[in-house]
């Protein structure tokens, strides 16, 4: 599978949240976003998985830094978003990100449908 690496933010759609992920914790992955001015619409979560970071204040503990998330979509292929638990400084309203696309029409494996 090749991927094309985008790096870009992305708008959820409001109400579109998965509210499930929310009660255990995690964000709630938009199941709609708009990219470039049109809406993309997930319609399978292929698979999710976490990064973590060091504290940066020297408590030698662990903390979630982002969440990540490689969904099928309605138009658009394979995408790989992610969420950023903490925003980038004065960037607090851009926390999904649009990591990769890759339209080369593989098949979607089994997964979470949303």
């Amino acid at each position: 599978m090749s991927e094309q690496f985008v790096s870009e933010m992305i708008k959820p759609v409001a109400a579109t949240c998965d509210t499930a992920r929310m009660a255990a914790g995690e964000p709630g992955l938009p199941r709609e976003f708009i990219w470039h001015g049109r809406n993309v619409r997930v319609v399978q979560v292929r698979r999710a998985w976490k990064t973590t970071g060091d504290c940066r204040h020297g408590s030698g503990e662990q903390y979630v830094r982002k969440h990540w998330y490689e969904v099928a979509t309605a138009d658009d292929g394979v995408m790989t978003v992610y969420f950023e638990r903490t925003p980038r400084r004065g960037k607090s309203h851009e926390r999904w990100w649009l990591f990769s696309v890759n339209t080369d029409g593989s098949p979607p494996r089994t997964a979470d449908k949303i």
